[in-house]
């Protein structure tokens, strides 16, 4: 397929403002220097810019017409007198990285998903400890935070997340997780694992179409509100109503909306590879 320049400049120029009204409320916030314990995650763990976010690509294989200036951009290559984004050149520049996200989509999309962690993993991150990773206070207190751990069973599956475990907490876990182990135990049930899908998109960067790589980041966004409604803190200062996981309502609300979001991270899985791959 080859886009005239009219056609992708159009798709490049809604991209740009769809990007924008995403990142508005944080480019907002941080021109006044004011942190958000939610949203800043977004920016900060995923350590991608505004800027990175609003430069659109139209996928592997399909070309641009007219776009000399991409010429010289990384893992483009000229397809006669047009340009398109190159998965062969992007796989011998970055073989391991290649192989790395194509093992975690394709492993992790073979697996069923698990819907009984309830988003404890963050309740593992303070569990016992007198210091916690986000400066606010926490719902229940220490002690009865404390409770809640010892009171169920963690089931975490995501080692991105059970790195931080506190000391007390790791044992606890039911599987001892390592880097190395991450693609046997990553299933499409982990509210990370979804939110993952947009730091794979952004990793193959021009083979993934700019849309779709908005669409991981909406997917992101909507997944943090959760994880950090079912965590143990008190959000109250900024809006953010709870999801009490401790008590049996909380916990049919977390899986409800954890199965929704396994759903739309199992298209943009499939969506992933087709583009990048063939499916």
């Amino acid at each position: 397929m080859i886009l005239t320049r009219s056609e992708w400049s159009a798709r490049a120029e809604a991209h740009r403002e769809r990007a924008d009204a995403l990142t508005a409320g944080h480019r907002a916030r941080a021109a006044r220097r004011e942190a958000h314990p939610v949203w800043d995650f977004l920016f900060t763990y995923y350590s991608y810019k505004p800027a990175q976010l609003r430069r659109w690509h139209p996928g592997a294989g399909v070309a641009l017409a007219d776009a000399e200036e991409r010429r010289a951009w990384r893992w483009y290559s000229p397809v006669g007198s047009a340009v398109a984004p190159d998965a062969e050149a992007f796989a011998a520049d970055k073989p391991e990285l290649a192989a790395l996200v194509e093992r975690m989509l394709r492993r992790t999309a073979s697996r069923p998903g698990q819907f009984g962690c309830f988003g404890l993993h963050e309740w593992a991150m303070v569990y016992r400890q007198d210091e916690h990773r986000h400066p606010v206070p926490l719902r229940l207190g220490q002690e009865g935070t404390d409770r809640v751990v010892e009171t169920h069973d963690l089931r975490c599956t995501h080692f991105d997340a059970f790195r931080f475990f506190t000391p007390d907490a790791v044992p606890r876990n039911r599987t001892a997780l390592t880097r190395e182990s991450q693609p046997l135990f990553e299933q499409p049930g982990c509210l990370h694992a979804g939110m993952d899908l947009y730091k794979w998109a952004m990793k193959l960067g021009p083979l993934v179409p700019g849309e779709l790589l908005l669409d991981a980041f909406e997917l992101a966004r909507d997944i943090r509100l959760l994880d950090m409604q079912a965590a143990p803190y008190d959000l109250s200062e900024w809006d953010v109503a709870p999801v009490p996981i401790e008590t049996p309502e909380g916990k049919a609300e977390y899986v409800q909306r954890q199965r929704a979001f396994a759903e739309r991270g199992a298209a943009l899985r499939a969506a992933l590879l087709d583009v990048w791959l063939g499916g």
